[in-house]
């Protein structure tokens, strides 16, 4: 006997949703030997079979959800049928409380807190208005609610940028007609804030990995204030995050999702925190995420060859907060025994080359900027050197000092002198500037942004900064030459 049945098996397989199925039958069955009983290959069909059969009914999420699979889940009007437990408990994961409460009772919910709004709607949507509208149905009882869909509510210059989403609660017979049908939950938020590598990863890329995770890939992003470059620059993360591209609304159709998250929740500077909603989500996670998405290869700055040089990379800022003696510090990191790579902003825009460059490194040097954002992609134990300037101090440990440490790094901070800013210059060492920062700041955050973000370079001592350099070059395991 020829066992043909495996031919029906095999086509079933291809078709199958969970690709873990394929790994294990992928092998090749092997039928008994001529001369056999014929019972054996009959017992081996049987056993499949219900093998088979156990894994089709385990439950799965995916599996409640028409067409979860492709590259597009689009189709002309039509309703989408039985999603709703299954959804209603990956939206739950979002909040706790009353506000879960509200979601499992009347399939709606929303969250405010002083750094994000955020709607969640178990109940089928029409988005029309480039995505800034979104309808759900109601009992009879119309509100409006407005979210703004970026995780920083209280940044006002990040609010200017954020067209609000209107929430209209409205009866059936008042809901605008679907031209597109989606098989999938939206999640709609905002790429209108872009621009700057620390607000893109802090406040869009980490809130969108905390709010759609446990999606499994299985939802569509609709962009508002439609960034096509920023999609472009991220797309690596965004494929990961969702099987199907984002949406740019602007057709002027109406969208149907069976659900949707309106708004992201925020966790803090560069930050996860495991306790905060959605629980149990942290850096380790997501930094492992990020070497997945961009295929990189080191975890552990140990994992890199000893008998080489350590490379350093240096962030070579070109407007403000330059280094005006780059050259000698390059000079003084090479002759301590470091391969020096001097990264400018060039080098910089292509995202996952630098990301893969970072991971290869073990110290990473940057004065206080949204270029040490990238410390995000070094392997863990790495060293993380901040150049701390007059008056950033905060910002320097808050921003980037303390999230350094949270991700596995070692960081270590050079705080400038007085004599090695270039406001002393300008200003002289006993101007309030240099001896009472905080006279600047009292005059708000303009005045601050000019003179010490905007206004400040450095000349670094170099006798003091080779210490610091030795000392990163024991943390990572090597001698000074």
């Amino acid at each position: 006997m020829n066992c043909s049945f495996q031919v029906l098996v095999y086509k079933n397989l291809q078709t199958w949703p969970c690709a873990s199925v394929r790994q294990i039958m992928g092998k090749e069955l092997k039928c008994p030997v001529l001369g056999a009983p014929w019972t054996a290959c009959l017992l081996i069909a049987i056993s499949l079979s219900i093998a088979l059969l156990m894994l089709e009914n385990t439950p799965s999420w995916r599996n409640q959800i028409p067409n979860w699979r492709g590259a597009s889940d689009a189709g002309e009007v039509g309703e989408v049928a039985g999603e709703g437990d299954a959804l209603k408990d990956l939206l739950r994961r979002l909040v706790r409380g009353e506000e879960r409460y509200q979601l499992e009772v009347g399939g709606f919910t929303c969250h405010f807190d002083l750094d994000a709004e955020m709607c969640l709607s178990a109940k089928p949507v029409r988005i029309s208005n480039g995505g800034l509208t979104v309808h759900v149905p109601s009992d009879g009882s119309g509100f409006t609610r407005s979210v703004r869909p970026y995780a920083r509510i209280g940044d006002e210059l990040a609010m200017k940028l954020t067209t609000p989403v209107q929430i209209l609660h409205r009866d059936m017979a008042n809901l605008p007609a679907c031209n597109f049908t989606h098989s999938i939950p939206a999640v709609i938020f905002s790429t209108g804030v872009t621009g700057n590598a620390y607000h893109e990863l802090s406040e869009i890329i980490i809130p969108l990995f905390l709010a759609c995770r446990h999606f499994r890939s299985q939802l569509k992003f609709v962009a508002t204030d439609y960034n096509e470059w920023w999609i472009r620059k991220y797309s690596t993360v965004l494929n990961r995050l969702s099987d199907y591209e984002a949406l740019d609304l602007s057709d002027g159709g109406v969208h149907c999702f069976p659900a949707a998250v309106v708004g992201l929740r925020y966790h803090g500077n560069l930050a996860l925190n495991a306790s905060n909603v959605p629980l149990g989500h942290s850096m380790p996670e997501f930094r492992q995420f990020l070497r997945e998405s961009y295929n990189l290869k080191t975890k552990n700055v140990h994992e890199i060859d000893k008998l080489h040089k350590p490379v350093l990379i240096l962030i070579s800022r070109t407007n403000s907060r330059k280094i005006l003696n780059e050259d000698a510090i390059v000079e003084l990191a090479q002759e301590l025994g470091f391969q020096v790579v001097t990264a400018g902003p060039s080098m910089m825009s292509n995202l996952e080359l630098f990301a893969k460059m970072v991971s290869s490194c073990s110290v990473f040097i940057g004065v206080h900027g949204a270029g040490l954002t990238n410390e995000i992609f070094l392997p863990d134990g790495a060293v993380v050197i901040q150049v701390v300037l007059l008056g950033l101090e905060w910002g320097s440990t808050n921003y980037y000092g303390s999230p350094a440490t949270a991700m596995g790094l070692q960081y270590l901070e050079y705080k400038i002198e007085p004599q090695e800013s270039s406001l002393a210059e300008v200003y002289g060492l006993d101007h309030p500037v240099i001896v009472d920062p905080l006279s600047v700041f009292a005059k708000g955050y303009m005045a601050v942004r000019a003179v010490y973000v905007d206004g400040q370079d450095v000349k670094i001592n170099l006798d003091r900064f080779k210490a610091t350099l030795e000392e990163a070059m024991r943390l990572v395991g090597h001698s000074t030459t």
